[in-house]
């Protein structure tokens, strides 16, 4: 059976949104059109699942391209719970240069989700949203993480480094909407240890190791000097200047709890505990989710014990 082209999220209709997002095939694809659906800003995108042909690549990709008006696309991977070691997407490339990378991830059996472009050098705020709790019913937690201009969500989701800022809203009722006191919130600055040079040289060595080097912009052992350099010479300066995280993040706390309430209301799984999402703002002042994760669904190490709960739960 032919597998029909691909349309960008922005141009579903609410019912096709409404599917995508009973999809569990493609757990990134199904919690954006989950947040499309609940009118949360949310890249515009497509998906090609595993059987798409290089032409319809192409075909896609041209589409969002010409939708979002620009020639280059973000690429990311998908294809249901992960192992440790998988695809590191997120950058950007030439339209042209989209179907050879696609082909290897498609061929092997995961999905690819081109999007519009973004620049992860020039992020304003990246904030990493979790919400825990013990049992439906039960009082939870809600932790907002952040990291500041020059920073972005992989900083953050891939564990690698420590955030600015993180707050606290303990006793949570996610069942029933209570808007917190401002004596409530809990506010916090991470020391890392070296101080906010060492951490800007972690970030500096990620974008050489991995993003920089994915795209080919450097080459060899490239390290962190490298990346300042490249960082420099483009104007990208937002890692160096000072980092006014704790009040931009105190700025949003409130209406991040409300979209996290919200979200974990609208979560297909009902007995969830725990989710997490990343939120980004960036250079031009726009703002976007990007998923929202089940921790039980994440990595294919926890698949057993979810599916254990789920059969209890039944």
């Amino acid at each position: 059976m032919a597998i029909s082209l691909p349309r960008p999220l922005h141009a579903l209709t609410p019912a096709e949104l409404a599917d995508a997002a009973k999809d569990r095939r493609w757990p990134k694809w199904q919690t954006m059109a989950l947040l499309r659906s609940l009118k949360l800003p949310v890249l515009n995108a497509c998906l090609l699942e595993p059987g798409h042909n290089p032409a319809a690549v192409r075909t896609a990709a041209h589409a969002l391209a010409a939708a979002t008006g620009t020639e280059n696309l973000m690429i990311r991977s998908d294809g249901g719970v992960e192992r440790k070691q998988y695809y590191r997407g997120g950058n950007t490339f030439p339209v042209a240069d989209i179907p050879p990378r696609a082909a290897g991830l498609l061929a092997d059996g995961r999905a690819v989700i081109l999007a519009e472009p973004t620049n992860r050098f020039t992020n304003r705020l990246t904030v990493l949203m979790r919400m825990d709790r013990p049992a439906p019913g039960r009082p939870g937690l809600l932790t907002l993480e952040a990291l500041g201009p020059g920073y972005d969500v992989a900083d953050l989701t891939r564990g690698e480094l420590p955030p600015q800022v993180t707050i606290h809203l303990v006793d949570v009722d996610w069942s029933h909407y209570r808007s917190p006191r401002w004596d409530e919130w809990q506010i916090t600055e991470d020391l890392c240890p070296g101080g906010e040079d060492a951490r800007r040289r972690r970030r500096l060595e990620r974008l050489a190791t991995q993003t920089l080097a994915d795209g080919g912009h450097v080459h060899g052992a490239a390290g962190a000097g490298h990346a300042e350099t490249w960082l420099r010479e483009r104007g990208f300066l937002q890692l160096f200047a000072p980092q006014s995280t704790r009040e931009a993040l105190a700025r949003r706390a409130r209406r991040l709890f409300e979209d996290a309430f919200f979200l974990a209301l609208a979560q297909p799984n009902r007995n969830w505990h725990c989710l997490a999402t990343a939120f980004s703002v960036f250079d031009d002042h726009r703002s976007v989710y990007w998923d929202l994760v089940d921790g039980e669904h994440k990595y294919a190490a926890a698949a057993p014990a979810a599916a254990n709960r789920e059969e209890r739960a039944a």
